[in-house]
């Protein structure tokens, strides 16, 4: 089942605000996406896509070598980054309504899982767990997560998961599957 969404307005509104020409004058995603090692070929998978501010360009960086799979809980924001692919002729992207906490993607078979801006996730301990087990489920052996996120506790809950840190990049943390 998935979680409550944010009302249309607002998702509206945060769409308004990431599809701004002026936001990527002040955050680059591709930059963003770099630091957080994204890489050709790789298969990433991205947990709360919203407009799509980081799909786009997360599918240019793996290439059609690689793929993008792409979850929110909105269904706004899966029918935007739907259309978004359909303009640009983008095919190595799966898109899904679903939750965090049911990722629906094979066991080992992610190279890199990143989210930015999920704050209320975060604040969410028990939220929190359920989303970091599928997460190792669905990471390789030596798969790497990507968050942007000063909350304090998570480095612990990502080591309880099996994560361990390894570097801190512009903001980001990154961590790798033991």
């Amino acid at each position: 089942m998935l979680e409550k969404t944010s009302s249309n307005w607002a998702f509206q509104i945060m769409a308004f605000i990431h599809d701004n020409p002026l936001r990527r004058k002040f955050s680059n995603p591709e930059k963003t996406l770099i630091d957080a090692g994204l890489a050709k070929g790789q298969n990433v998978l991205e947990i709360g896509c919203g407009p799509g501010f980081f799909t786009i360009p997360a599918s240019n960086l793996v290439t059609k070598t690689g793929k993008v799979t792409t979850i929110d809980i909105h269904p706004l924001a899966i029918s935007k980054v739907q259309e978004k692919l359909q303009k640009s002729n983008i095919s190595n992207v799966e898109v899904y309504l679903a939750n965090a906490k049911d990722i629906p993607v094979p066991e080992d078979s992610i190279d890199l899982v990143f989210f930015f801006g999920l704050p209320r996730m975060l604040r969410d301990r028990s939220l929190m767990e359920q989303v970091l087990n599928e997460i190792a489920r669905v990471c390789r052996a030596d798969g790497k997560i990507a968050i942007k996120s000063f909350n304090k506790s998570l480095k612990a809950l990502l080591q309880i998961h099996g994560f361990s840190f390894l570097e801190l990049i512009n903001g980001i943390q990154i961590y790798k599957k033991e």
